[in-house]
């Protein structure tokens, strides 16, 4: 009889040992893609809004004379290096990286199409995230659980002028990369790691 006891005594202190161990050990909560896209565009919108980089190459130059950007001031007597002067609506749409309001044109001879030189926009926006692939698990030194998930990084041209945005689009220009968030688990919610 006593043994019986004894059993049964062992046998419920077993079960509430297995309850406590399987109430302390809780599932981490599910990080859908929409909780992801909010936790990435949080982060660039936080970062302070930047023009965007525009490389103009050769037909991006006659594209911005054409348009009035800019207006060819100085041929230099090789005839294929050239000066031209943002004009008062050149200004309020690009900076140079220099300061100045004046582009040099150098390419290193007159067949040369592969010379380019880059403005940026005077329009400045955030990054903005889009096409986010799966929710993966993934690995983060020092957390317990994390997860990652490939998307894409825009550059947001909101606001530029439309001939630049004709420009932004020429070969050469990089307006979207792909990118890859890091998720860990803090006091059981999900936080943006890392962007690589």
């Amino acid at each position: 009889m006593k043994n019986r006891f004894y059993v049964k005594a062992l046998g419920m202190a077993a079960l509430v040992g297995v309850g406590m161990l399987l109430g302390g050990c809780k599932s981490a909560p599910e990080l859908t893609k929409d909780q992801a896209l909010q936790l990435i565009q949080a982060k660039y919108d936080a970062t302070a809004p930047v023009g965007a980089a525009v490389v103009v190459s050769e037909q991006g130059m006659i594209s911005g004379a054409t348009g009035k950007l800019w207006d060819r001031v100085k041929v230099y007597p090789n005839k294929y290096w050239a000066d031209f002067k943002l004009t008062d609506t050149g200004k309020k749409a690009v900076k140079l990286a220099n300061g100045g309001d004046t582009i040099e044109w150098r390419p290193s001879g007159i067949t040369d199409k592969s010379f380019t030189v880059t403005v940026t926009t005077v329009a400045a926006n955030h990054l903005k995230a889009k096409e986010l692939g799966d929710v993966t698990d993934a690995t983060v030194v020092g957390a317990d659980k994390a997860k990652a998930v490939k998307f894409t990084e825009a550059v947001d041209l909101t606001g530029v002028p439309q001939l630049v945005q004709d420009i932004a689009h020429n070969p050469g220009n990089e307006l979207s990369q792909k990118r890859t968030a890091e998720f860990t688990l803090v006091n059981g919610a999900w936080t943006l790691h890392s962007i690589d």
